[in-house]
């Protein structure tokens, strides 16, 4: 597996890692434990050292499934979580609650220490200089190695990294999601910042196997409230997936790679974190590595782009208002 760093931190990550939440939460039932650590281990053993989880994720029980199948191989992988998503009040940054999520963190991870420690979500009530302040020291205890944020805008990350150096930016994006590309990786690059895009497949959609008329339980399945996934809008927009389909049989790849060989051919600092809650997808999702898109395959996917417009909102509203402005 190919490697890039994070920005200028000079932390190292496959250039593709993995997102664990689905094993637990989101996109369907939480597989069971055994399979779970199975899939993550084979993720590792195929060269992924870079492992994406939070405490909101299940909740709790990703953090343990991914500690868990970690535990043998500790010292080799890369492991982020996140503060902040949920409390009993909702969101919450403040630094007594941070430090508490951080120490329960540990335990469930079966760590000492967090490699990459995010904010999931930014707390309006907490100023950023406060959190940004809370996970230098943690940094300085050793609990912590890098700070990162996620979902946060221009003025967040500029005001954090002025008080402790941001490693990497995880927000929403893909080739159906670039809202980013306007302000916010134009900053990481400025400041030497690590841009981790999370739903680099378009939370299932970008892959091909999504059918315009297929539905979504909303008991244990996040996209049932997504617009984005309404059948109208799913029909609406299949021609950007027949077109990533079409350069993918040309190049003899999958739909997944050109996807994510996309994601990788935007800035050499860019690491997708594509979900992978079954052995199969591994294969797939880290061959986009060694993908190759040329000028003019960027350009054909630019112009085809330009001749959709992409319908509905990415994320359901409650969602949205939890997410900064890209």
């Amino acid at each position: 597996m190919k490697t890039r760093k994070l920005g200028s931190s000079g932390l190292e990550v496959s250039a593709i890692g993995m997102g664990c939440m689905n094993l637990s939460f989101g996109t369907g039932m939480a597989v069971e434990v055994s399979e779970g650590v199975k899939v993550i281990r084979a993720g590792y053993e195929k060269g992924i050292t870079f492992f994406d989880t939070a405490e909101a994720y299940g909740p709790f029980t990703n953090e343990e499934l991914v500690g868990e199948a970690l535990k043998p191989f500790r010292k080799e992988v890369i492991i982020a979580t996140k503060f902040g998503m949920i409390s009993d009040t909702g969101i919450n940054s403040q630094p007594s609650h941070i430090r508490k999520v951080v120490e329960s963190s540990l335990k469930r991870l079966q760590t000492d220490y967090i490699d990459l420690l995010y904010q999931h979500r930014v707390d309006p009530n907490v100023p950023i200089e406060d959190v940004a302040g809370t996970v230098r020291d943690l940094i300085q205890e050793g609990k912590v190695k890098y700070f990162g944020l996620s979902e946060a805008g221009v003025d967040t990350i500029r005001r954090a990294h002025a008080v402790q150096a941001v490693t990497a930016v995880q927000n929403q994006y893909s080739v159906w999601t670039r809202e980013p590309e306007a302000a916010v990786i134009p900053l990481c690059e400025e400041l030497g910042i690590g841009f981790v895009p999370w739903g680099p497949l378009g939370t299932g959609f970008l892959t091909g196997t999504i059918s315009s008329d297929a539905t979504f339980d909303a008991a244990n399945d996040l996209r049932a409230s997504f617009p984005r996934f309404t059948k109208e809008a799913m029909k609406a927009n299949m021609p950007l997936v027949t077109m990533l389909g079409d350069i993918a049989a040309r190049k003899g790849a999958s739909t997944v790679q050109i996807a994510l060989a996309w994601l990788l051919a935007q800035k050499p600092f860019v690491v997708p974190i594509p979900g992978m809650d079954k052995i199969p997808y591994i294969d797939d999702n880290i061959k986009s590595a060694d993908v190759s898109l040329t000028t003019e395959d960027l350009q054909e996917i630019e112009n085809g782009l330009s001749q959709i417009k992409i319908q509905g909102e990415r994320l359901h509203k409650d969602l949205l208002d939890l997410s900064e402005k890209q």
